[in-house]
């Protein structure tokens, strides 16, 4: 059946096709949150926190940030340790910002497609996803959610997208992926799986199959519109 044209599912998709999203950036515009969160933190430490220093935090994992951010010189403990404290400083700035925060268009778009398969894969820590999730009441769209702590390997590497398609059942070249961040793009197109890119956290992301603004262009429902069941 590859390539073949499916059956509208009732919402402009064809059936058989999958939803993956990604979370900062995608679903709540909480980039801006984390990089104050990490301003800080940081600061806690003595360390000044540089714009190139932020750029490299978009689509990362605690752990790979904390080292950066302060060196190889810390236990596994330790990494672990800042990392959570600095989430526990992000949530209480986020607070009950969240609604306002979303990024524009997201719910409706999440319950005119509510019968499609649709999973979270985000490499935020597990208390960041269910806190975002649950606070804006958007956990019941998914049937899925992979949190970072949940695999080995965080993107750019393709792991939690290959997972997130085992759990909801479709195969990766039948997944529709929305990031925000270079190493997501990444991750996803090492999975075999179409990317929409949102332009929240940068203008382009080159290898994603269209970028817009949020989840209300007109270009992104086209875009959608036209993909088809692979296989």
């Amino acid at each position: 059946m590859n390539g073949a044209p499916q059956p509208p599912s009732g919402n402009g998709l064809a059936a058989g096709l999958a939803l993956v999203f990604d979370m900062d950036g995608v679903l709540v515009n909480s980039n801006p949150v984390h990089c104050q969160a990490w301003a800080r933190f940081n600061l806690r430490y003595g360390v000044e926190t540089t714009p190139a220093m932020l750029e490299r935090m978009y689509g990362k994992r605690n752990d790979e940030i904390i080292r950066d951010f302060f060196g190889d010189g810390l236990t596994h403990k330790e990494v672990v340790a800042r990392g959570a404290a600095k989430e526990v400083l992000y949530r209480q700035i986020m607070g009950s910002r969240i609604a306002e925060l979303l990024v524009p268009g997201v719910r409706s778009f999440l319950q005119r497609h509510a019968g499609t398969p649709m999973a979270v894969a985000s490499n935020a820590e597990p208390e960041n996803v269910r806190f975002v999730l649950d606070r804006a009441q958007l956990r019941d769209y998914f049937r899925v959610v992979v949190d970072g702590q949940q695999v080995s390997r965080p993107k750019p590497h393709p792991e939690i997208f290959l997972r997130a398609a085992e759990l909801l059942g479709v195969a990766p070249a039948n997944c529709l992926v929305f990031e925000d961040s270079h190493s997501g793009v990444q991750a996803a197109r090492m999975a075999q799986m179409r990317v929409i890119a949102l332009c929240t956290t940068y203008d382009n992301l080159p290898g994603a199959g269209i970028c817009v603004d949020n989840f209300e262009s007109g270009e992104l429902a086209t875009w959608l519109a036209a993909q088809v069941r692979a296989v």
